[in-house]
Parts: structure tokens; C-alpha cells; sequence
């Protein structure tokens, strides 16, 4: 039986767009 594989999300955006916000909110929940 082998793992499931990774999910990858990309964030992309210019300086002050959230980016950072948001990997924390993904963080916050575990993705």
C-alpha cells in the first residue's frame, strides 16, 4: 500500500497581496 501524494498549492502575487496570510490560514487548518 503506498502513500497518497502530496497536495501542492501555489500562491502568487505581487508584494502585498495576502500571500503570506493565506499559506498561514492554510497552516492554521492543517493543509
Amino acid at each position: 500500500m503506498s502513500a497518497a501524494p502530496a497536495l501542492v498549492i501555489g500562491l502568487t502575487g505581487g508584494i502585498g497581496s495576502g500571500k503570506s496570510a493565506a499559506a498561514d490560514r492554510f497552516a492554521a487548518h492543517g493543509i
